[in-house]
């Protein structure tokens, strides 16, 4: 009999984000009010440096916080729902935070959400540069377009621009970052020669010349090379418009869904794109969003699971759900299903009305902790072997595990999770040297060459003479078609 056991490919190995937001309410709606929740602390610096260093502990690979631009106003057509429970309001800059959290770790990444909708490249990506420098490059940027009506009217515009006209203007966007992050500075351009009195070799550093549709730039970028140069690259899109510019650009991709057949041909289909776009599917590592609730046993996390909603909010949930997919849903009866009509916000969630008859108290079910993840619930070996089972069956690669009472999920993961799946040899027991890039790719800290971002690097000063002409006379035929 032959021994097959040395062929056997190594298990994959489980990545894991904390989801979280810099407000009181972020998925889990209505659980500030637990007697034991503190996310009413979130204004409070300790309160984000105590959790950095308690993920780290726990060998999280980083800290994922989502943000928008905008209020939930859509729900009952104003806020007051928004307000009482707070739903994502208050909330505040979550680039912010990321200093003082990365002073009290050494390898926790930090996944910031910016909608490029409301920056200029040139601030947004000088801010992000500054901020791989000071991390050691451990930052990632979640690149988002936004999807809230409020959004515009508080930036002094009508209304939302088109779906797809959003994702026009983040192609160029990135463009133009990609030229300031890879193509301005040469990777040995800073000298720092105090006997030749040469801190940067001008010959090293180049001019980016950019005119185009949306954006204008002509100049040098200000921040020298960063460990990474271009931050780590995430982004949820889930429409067919989305999916594009995901699978050329982004290196970590966020989905939902709960059934584990839905979820592989997502999977799947991202994989198949990143081929088309001339990149390997392997360099996309695919999340999905969960909610876990943990104890010593099944029963006693089935009691937590019963004391923990007793605090949720489902309408609280419903009223985010409302101005994710821009239809007021408490116009329509508990049980009238709802139907579908087009909007500008969050194509991918919005089809679900075109694809089932889904009735506000359906939504109601799914947010029995206030929030529409999928919800998994049991011991630490219980939790762990749903885990791997779900990895193992739909090709993902992690998961951004959202908070419930906070910090206590986060401890009871870390406690009663972690340990299981690492005696499964399914969770590193120690971290990967370098940066974010590297601890999770393990190929070194820069984009591949596989990726957009290559076009636009400069290695010396010819090539970039010769890739400046080839960017102007591109840029020229753009203006003349």
């Amino acid at each position: 009999m032959t021994n097959t056991s040395q062929h056997t490919a190594p298990k994959k190995q489980i990545l894991l984000n904390a989801f979280d937001m810099n407000s009181v309410g972020h998925i889990n709606h209505g659980l500030w009010t637990h007697p034991r929740d503190e996310s009413h602390r979130f204004n409070e610096l300790n309160y984000w440096t105590d959790l950095a260093k308690t993920l780290e502990q726990g060998l999280f690979d980083g800290l994922f916080i989502a943000d928008i631009t905008g209020v939930y106003d859509v729900y009952q057509n104003g806020l007051d729902l928004t307000l009482k429970e707070s739903i994502q309001l208050p909330s505040h800059d979550p680039s912010t935070l990321i200093s003082a959290m990365a002073a009290v770790t050494q390898n926790l990444g930090f996944g910031v959400t910016v909608n490029l909708s409301y920056e200029t490249p040139y601030q947004f990506a000088r801010r992000f540069a500054s901020l791989d420098h000071l991390t050691q490059g451990r930052i990632g940027w979640n690149i988002v377009t936004g999807y809230l009506d409020s959004a515009e009217r508080l930036i002094g515009q009508k209304g939302l621009k088109d779906h797809d006209l959003r994702y026009e203007q983040a192609e160029e966007f990135l463009e133009l970052c990609y030229k300031f992050w890879e193509g301005s500075w040469e990777n040995d351009a800073v000298q720092k020669d105090k006997q030749k009195r040469i801190f940067t070799d001008p010959q090293k550093v180049h001019q980016i010349n950019h005119q185009g549709r949306f954006y204008q730039s002509q100049g040098v970028f200000q921040v020298s090379p960063s460990p990474q140069r271009t931050p780590v690259l995430f982004q949820a899109g889930a429409s067919p418009r989305g999916l594009a510019f995901s699978t050329r650009h982004a290196e970590c991709v966020f989905i939902g869904g709960d059934q584990p057949a839905k979820i592989k041909q997502q999977v799947d289909k991202i994989r198949e794109l990143a081929v088309q776009q001339g990149r390997n599917p392997e360099d996309i590592k695919i999340f999905v969003g969960i909610t876990v609730v943990t104890a010593e046993t099944d029963e006693l996390a089935q009691e937590k699971l019963a004391e923990y909603a007793r605090y949720a909010s489902p309408e609280a949930g419903l009223a985010h759900f409302s101005s994710s997919v821009g239809i007021d849903l408490s116009k329509y009866a508990d049980d009238e299903a709802i139907p579908y009509q087009q909007t500008n916000s969050i194509a991918s969630v919005n089809n679900k009305f075109k694809e089932n008859q889904i009735t506000p108290n359906d939504l109601k079910a799914q947010h029995q902790l206030g929030g529409r993840y999928p919800l998994i619930v049991g011991s630490g070996e219980t939790i762990a072997e749903k885990l791997i089972q779900l990895i193992d069956e739909t090709g993902i690669d992690g998961f951004n595990l959202t908070r419930t009472v906070a910090p206590e999920s986060h401890h009871d993961f870390i406690h009663f999770v972690i340990p299981e799946l690492q005696q499964r040899d399914r969770f590193k027991t120690k971290y990967e040297s370098g940066s974010l890039r590297n601890k999770i790719f393990k190929q070194g800290d820069h984009l591949t060459e596989q990726h957009p971002a290559a076009d636009f690097r400069c290695q010396n000063s010819n090539h970039n003479n010769k890739h400046q002409n080839g960017i102007e006379m591109a840029n020229q035929q753009k203006q003349t078609a």
